[in-house]
Formats: structure tokens, sequence, C-alpha cells
């Protein structure tokens, strides 16, 4: 065993039953389904099909899951699936804070998003770093025989066969990947190699924002909520994480190097002015290295898939940032995926007609949060950007603050349209 090439070697710990073949030049590995991207539509889906018993390999590209800045907002609708699946009590033990409503000041009126109301276990977002929610789920599927997550594994093209796909090429430390599946499913974020590889046809819907991200200490006298603030010309968001506050600044679209001209002190200024009882802090802000540029756009894949690949999460969908339902989305179509296609891939009988009853169920709800999303940011994100007089909330908006409308928001935000739940088999943990 110990001559055996390093293609061996790197495969060590891989699944009793999967099929591992040695060529020549590089190693192949033969699976039911190959997900290719580590965050969470492809780790969810990763953990559901493995805990149905279907062989399924995880491919991320990067070391670890560790990356700053991005969405941290696990909403009810993802709780409520970890109490579905028995792991509710475990993962609420990770760190995390907790959001039971949203307040969102337009000049001098006040809104919110309350999800109190919920016909959910949890009634709040919880608030948790994303790298701490993929490493949990990366550890119950490897509870299971027939996962296999492979870190530093760049899928970076599509092996056809014919008309279809049968497979990926990927990079790894050790040298080049073939994995070769009955099923791909592309799961690489808003600037996926798979579905451009594939010519899916993406349109984009557009956004008038981008968003500055950076923190800020929080102390024991601060507000516990989390807050928005609108005023004519600007905007931030700002998020309780227990010890700090995470705060988006929004600004007009490529409107980065216009707030770097007017320099730094302008825009501490900036925000001091928008959340005074930060003001004393601004100077934690100390260069332009503490504000990373998030470039916000909204889009959407006219068909999710072709034979042999399917496109889900952000690879189908880029969401807006507002009501931070991305992951959440990205979670509801891993779970409709999984619900759809165990068995079939269990049985080696997966056709276009299953791939596109997926799209179909996940479009409909997907639509209706991105015209939500492009209501709120073409009638009062976008307009208050440009805005120098007074500004208020479009009527549509305080509509929903009516007692017999207020429901509405925090289901849409919190539930979305179409909840999914598990329905896939538990399989024997190992």
């Amino acid at each position: 065993m110990r001559n055996l090439p390093w293609a061996v070697r790197i495969n060590a710990g891989f699944a009793a039953g999967s099929r591992l073949v040695i060529q020549m030049a590089n190693l192949s590995i033969a699976t039911k389904c190959c997900v290719v991207g580590g965050g969470p539509a492809g780790m969810m889906l990763g953990f559901l099909l493995a805990r149905a018993g279907v062989e399924v390999v995880v491919l991320e590209k990067h070391a670890d899951f560790f990356r700053d800045f991005r969405g941290d907002t696990v909403h009810p609708s993802t709780l409520e699936l970890m109490y579905e699946l028995g792991l509710l009590d475990k993962f609420l033990a990770l760190p995390h804070s907790k959001v039971d409503r949203l307040t969102m000041q337009v000049g001098d009126e006040l809104l919110t998003v309350d999800f109190s109301h919920l016909p959910t276990k949890c009634k709040f977002i919880a608030l948790m770093p994303q790298w701490d929610f993929l490493n949990f789920l990366a550890e119950q599927g490897k509870h299971y025989g027939t996962f296999l997550l492979k870190m530093r594994t760049e899928a970076i093209d599509l092996v056809k066969d014919g008309a279809g796909v049968v497979g990926v090429r990927a990079n790894t430390p050790d040298g080049p990947l073939t994995i070769r599946a009955d099923l791909v499913v592309g799961c690489d974020g808003r600037h996926s190699t798979l579905r451009e590889q594939a010519g899916l046809h993406v349109d984009s819907l557009g956004a008038p924002m981008d968003v500055l991200w950076f923190r800020l200490s929080r102390k024991d006298r601060d507000s516990d909520q989390t807050m928005a603030h609108i005023e004519a010309g600007r905007m931030i968001v700002m998020l309780n994480r227990t010890d700090y506050w995470q705060c988006a600044y929004l600004i007009p679209k490529g409107g980065m190097e216009q707030v770097r001209n007017k320099g730094l002190p302008a825009f501490r200024q900036a925000v001091a002015d928008l959340s005074p009882f930060v003001g004393d802090r601004v100077g934690e802000i100390r260069d332009w290295d503490d504000v990373k540029l998030l470039t916000v756009g909204v889009d959407r894949l006219r068909r999710w898939h072709v034979p042999g690949l399917l496109c889900i999460g952000d690879a189908a969908h880029v969401m807006s940032p507002i009501g931070g339902v991305g992951i959440n989305l990205a979670v509801q179509d891993a779970v409709a995926a999984a619900n759809v296609l165990a068995k079939p891939l269990l049985e080696g009988s997966v056709t276009a007609d299953r791939l596109d009853e997926i799209q179909k169920r996940r479009l409909f709800p997907t639509r209706i949060v991105q015209i939500a999303q492009l209501m709120l940011q073409n009638r009062l994100i976008g307009p208050a950007l440009e805005s120098r007089g007074r500004l208020r909330a479009p009527l549509i908006v305080r509509l929903l603050q009516w007692p017999i409308l207020r429901s509405i928001p925090g289901r849409l935000f919190g539930l979305g349209v179409r909840p999914e739940h598990i329905q896939t088999p538990g399989a024997a943990r190992t």
C-alpha cells in the first residue's frame, strides 16, 4: 500500500463502497453526485444526500470556510429545518445572537419587521458566522459513510459525453482530479464557473447600490436591536453581533471611488451622523483595509439545468442583501433538490424532468422574493441614496405597518413563500 501513487493517498478516508479508478496522469473518482461549492446550498445538499444513503462528493476550492463579511443571518425557515432534522439544540449551542425584529428608520418614520408571530419553533433570526454554519453541516455529513468533502479542490471544467455532463475536472494541491458523476450540482456561487461553461443564460435584474462592510465595537449601554437608518443620500444597517456591530453602509452603485476621494475622516463622520451612539468608536475604522466592498447584484438563470447538471443557490439566482435571505433561499433550494433527487440518484435514474421539477418548484419563491427586494431597491433605497431632500418611505412600505398587514414582511423574509421541509430518509450514521 505504501508504494501506491499520491492519487490513492489523497483519497484516504473516502467512504467504503465508493468507486476509485487510478489513471496514469491523475486521479479519477466515480460517484453518484458531485456537488461543486461548499457554501450553504452545497453543504446542505451534500449532507442531506449522504443522510439519505446517496454517495456524494462535495468540492470546496478554499482550505477552510473562514471568510469574513458573508451572509451570517440564519432565518426561522433554516432553523425549522434544523428542528426537523433533530439538530436544533446542537446547532443553537454554537455562538450566536438572536434577532426577533428588525427596525428601520426612514427619515422620521420608524418601521418594524417582526418575526414573533411565525408558525415555527424559532421565531427569530440567529446571527451566526457562516463558517460555523458550514463547519456544522460538514461535521454532520461526516457521520455518513457516503459523504466526502474535498477541500482545496477547485472545479475548473465540465466533463461532457455527447450532449450531457458526466463530471467535472478539478485542480488540487496534488494535481488534477476528475470526478465522474451521475449528476453534477453547481453550487459555486454568483460567479459560477459551471453555469458559464454550460452556457446557461443569466438575466441581470440590476441593483442601484453597493455595500461597504466594517465592524465597530459594541458597548453594554448600546441598544440590542438590529437596525437600519435611511436618510437622504445615505443608509446604514447595523447587525448586533453581541460584542461588535457588523455594519453595512450603502452607497450608490459604483460609488466606492467617490467615497474614498472624500477621505476616511468624511466617511467616519457620515457613519457617526447616521448612528450617533457609535460616534466615539468610528476611529476603529483605521484605514480603508477595514472597509470591505460588496458589489451588489440581482440575477436569475432562465434555465437552471442541462442534462447531467443542475444549478442551485447563488449559481441559479443571486439575491440582493436586503433581508439577508440569500443563504436561506440557497438552503431551501438544497432541501428541495434532495427531496426530489435522493431516490432517483440511488436508483440511477435522474432525468431532465426531475431537474425541471426542482427549477419549477424553486423558481416561484425566488421570483417573489426578488420582486420584493427590487421594489425596496428601486422605490426606497435607490431614490434615498440619490435624494437631497426630505425622505419618506413609499406608501406600500407604510401600509405594511398596518396591524392587519404587519405579519407579511416577517413571513416573506423569515419563512419565504414556499418553505421546504425535510422529506429525505435518514440512513444509519457511522
